[in-house]
């Protein structure tokens, strides 16, 4: 259930889950628009996967190139294609000009 819901709910929510509306922080594609199934499901099943099969050594990894990276993309980030940011969603910007 856990993973149905990382990989729903940023399709349906621009990006976000719940933890990361209140960090104000979203998940994105490289050319910064809205992720899509695919994406989610290559970015959390396939990088959930990776770290199951290597016993946590690539999770460990990730966290190491997070912390360090210049760009702070995971190896999930760089499977999928996607960076967290806190830029919000285009059409949000444009109805706070209102």
């Amino acid at each position: 259930m856990a993973m149905l819901y990382f990989v729903l709910v940023p399709v349906f929510l621009y990006g976000y889950t719940i933890a990361k509306r209140v960090l104000d922080i979203r998940i994105v594609k490289m050319d910064g628009s809205n992720v899509g199934l695919w994406t989610m499901v290559l970015r959390e099943v396939l990088g959930g996967f990776l770290y199951t099969i290597t016993f946590g050594i690539a999770l460990i990894v990730s966290a190491f190139m997070v912390g360090l990276r210049r760009d702070k993309r995971g190896i999930h980030d760089l499977i999928a294609g996607t960076y967290v940011t806190h830029d919000r969603p285009e059409h949000w910007k444009q109805d706070s000009k209102l």
